[in-house]
């Protein structure tokens, strides 16, 4: 009996001639799906209909080419995949559990993860508009909060612990930055396994699961249908998390590259906090430079070459995450996959034949 593969093994050896850009991210109760000219939210009610909204992308290369420079477009990309999660979020929330549950839910998962809205003849509009702003509120209080608990988590107590175990920085530079990057590294497993426990969180990365199932039917070429994205494993090549995985170990690299010992001994920093103080700033300065090396590394460049040997060796630590991240999701949470996917689908397919009937009307003419 021949042994079955594991899914990592199956991701990378069994991936879709159809290679596409569009992507998703996992919700409560759903998915959001993202192309190149809109993004998509399928979220399954109470009632056990799936609600879908849609909204469009705005794309500001025109105006603002500098952002779409390469290191630069990482930084963009990053800051617009997070306020478009947190308002996919959103919706995903008033929509799978009610108005003001569902504000708390988001606000909740928001600290942790981190079309208009529908609405009903017999509701007053003012009361509505203030119970959309308190959400909002929320939202944004609850994503700063997630930001600010980030940095502590993944930035100060890695390197107040790595200071206590080896010492000053300039004095150990290379020990340190490697014993600080093992230490952010072990956070964040940690960190992912523990939310990973909780029962809405469990749930969440079951769509995530199926997020990666809908892609894979689509580059695969079949009807995007329940039974054939069930086939497929729940990992994928292209995922998100290789990026978060790819951002621990350049920081690493760059932040030993980095003059600090210069700046430390021209400016005379005393030991103790004050060095700490400015290592650990000295690093939040720095990540957009890492996440833009990221971006280019894991998406702009693993994504052009899938067939390299190499690019399996970067995804590997991504994929292996990706065991946590996802689980195996039921039929239910694939048509919600399906569905957004669909809708970003039609889209794309509807502005490629607008382009051909532009271009065959220039002709003509």
């Amino acid at each position: 009996m021949a042994k079955q593969k594991s899914d990592l093994s199956r991701a990378f050896s069994e991936d879709g001639a159809i290679k596409t850009h569009v992507g998703g991210q996992a919700l409560i109760e759903g998915v959001m799906m993202r192309g190149k000219y809109n993004w998509a939210v399928a979220v399954r009610e109470p009632s056990g209909a799936i609600y879908v909204e849609e909204h469009d992308l705005k794309s500001g290369q025109d105006k603002n080419g500098w952002m779409y420079w390469p290191l630069v477009r990482g930084c963009r990309a990053l800051v617009e995949s997070l306020m478009l999660g947190f308002k996919a979020l959103e919706i995903a929330a008033l929509h799978a559990f009610g108005d003001e549950e569902g504000e708390q839910k988001a606000a909740a998962e928001a600290s942790a993860g981190a079309v208009d809205y529908e609405t009903t003849l017999t509701e007053d509009a003012e009361t509505r508009e203030e119970e959309e702003e308190f959400g909002h509120r929320e939202m944004m209080i609850s994503m700063i909060v997630g930001l600010v608990l980030g940095v502590v988590l993944f930035i100060v107590a890695p390197a107040a612990v790595t200071n206590l175990i080896v010492g000053e920085y300039d004095d150990h530079t290379l020990a340190w930055n490697i014993v600080d990057g093992l230490l952010r590294v072990a956070v964040f497993v940690f960190y992912i396994w523990l939310i990973g426990r909780m029962e809405d969180i469990k749930r969440m990365f079951m769509y995530h699961g199926a997020e990666h199932k809908a892609i894979h039917c689509f580059e695969h070429g079949l009807p995007m249908t329940p039974e054939n994205a069930r086939q497929f494993p729940r990992l994928h090549v292209r995922c998100g998390t290789a990026f978060l995985i790819m951002v621990m170990v350049i920081a690493i690299l760059v932040y030993t590259i980095f003059p600090l010992n210069a700046i430390i001994a021209g400016f005379g920093v005393p030991d103790g906090l004050p060095k700490l103080l400015l290592v650990i700033v000295a690093r939040i300065v720095l990540m957009p430079v890492i996440a833009g090396i990221s971006y280019e590394i894991t998406v702009k460049w693993a994504g052009s070459h899938p067939d390299n040997p190499l690019v399996k060796v970067i995804l590997w630590p991504g994929m292996q995450m990706q065991y946590l991240t996802t689980h195996e999701p039921d039929d239910a949470q694939m048509e919600c996959a399906i569905a957004a996917m669909q809708t970003v689908l039609a889209r794309e397919d509807a502005e490629a034949a607008r382009a051909t009937d532009a271009t065959e009307a220039i002709a003509a003419s």
